[in-house]
């Protein structure tokens, strides 16, 4: 290998190059890999027990009060507090069983997508230098509070019958073996996806791609407050989720790439705008009105981000004059 002019290894022949992307990857991808596999494992686990000794649907029933407040029947809570603890598959899956109208669908799925998967989420963007406190607060305080005001705004229409929420009669014996494959698969796929993430990114840097990607996005990352060195981040964020886009910014942050005030506006925003594909798809395939549900959170972040913005400048103003 001879030295590029950006000082990295250039190899002779495509293949060589890319076999040295996925050297370069491979170290930091299992380190990342191990760490988001056991806490989504650990809370996995404790979700399980929740669910076999019926805590959490008890939880859900006194969450009913919060959701007349926005506008929702009491029986959406189960949803709301499956996404929050788990993911959005078990929101939907619990939305399912209501018979809720397109506005009401929309507003929860606003409500569970600024706010879910919040324990392994929050853990991640923790990792990346973030305040647990400051996330937890800014995806919740954003979920319920875009809530309230799309049920202010939002018109009004027939609103069926509520079902009523199948109760889960859960029993260790027929429940366990469904949620130890349940685990395993989404384990797989946690590691699959973010092994070719850092393969990929390796890639990207490697063949100028970044440069270009960069380019394409500038516009919307100006408008959003954020670092054009986060554009890859952003994207993935964006397309895959916030764990996994989390989970790249390790190895970033670590090389020194993107600096601790740019991962911060970035985790602001991804915390509550992110994996903008699928989830949009499955809510909508239920019944959300799919533009309010995206340019509501991206509303919010853009506010959320340059108030940040606004909160470091204030905040160097006062070092300089007191220092």
């Amino acid at each position: 290998m001879k030295e590029g002019s950006s000082g990295k290894p250039s190899a002779a022949g495509f293949g060589r190059r890319l076999s040295y992307c996925v050297n370069e990857a491979l170290p930091g991808a299992l380190k990342t890999i191990w760490w988001v596999v056991r806490i989504t494992a650990v809370v996995s686990v404790v979700i399980y027990v929740l669910r076999l000794t019926g805590a959490l649907p008890w939880l859900s029933r006194s969450l009913s009060p919060v959701m007349s407040f926005i506008g929702l029947p009491g029986e959406a809570s189960l949803a709301y507090v499956s996404g929050y603890f788990v993911n959005v598959y078990s929101a939907i899956a619990a939305c399912a069983s209501l018979n809720l109208s397109a506005r009401s669908i929309t507003i929860l799925a606003v409500l569970v997508l600024c706010s879910h998967n919040m324990i392994v989420e929050t853990a991640v963007q923790k990792k990346t230098g973030s305040s647990v406190l400051r996330i937890v607060l800014v995806r919740t305080l954003s979920g319920l509070g875009l809530a309230f005001i799309l049920n202010k705004i939002l018109p009004f229409e027939a609103q069926g019958s509520i079902g009523q929420v199948v109760q889960e009669n859960l029993t260790l014996e027929d429940s366990l073996l469904p949620w130890a494959l349940s685990l395993l698969k989404l384990c797989l796929k946690i590691a699959v996806i973010i092994l070719l993430l850092s393969i990929l990114q390796k890639i990207l840097d490697e063949f100028g791609i970044m440069k270009v990607l960069t380019s394409v996005v500038k516009w919307p990352m100006k408008l959003f407050g954020l670092s054009q060195k986060s554009s890859f981040l952003w994207i993935v964020a964006n397309t895959l989720g916030l764990a996994y886009g989390a989970a790249v910014m390790f190895q970033e942050k670590e090389s020194g790439h993107i600096g601790d005030r740019d991962i911060q506006l970035l985790n602001t925003h991804i915390s509550i705008s992110h994996s903008n594909i699928e989830d949009l798809i499955l809510f909508a395939s239920i019944g959300g009105i799919w533009w309010v549900i995206l340019l509501s959170r991206w509303a919010a972040s853009l506010f959320l981000v340059w108030a940040q913005r606004l909160e470091f400048y204030i905040r160097d103003r006062f070092t300089k004059f007191a220092g």
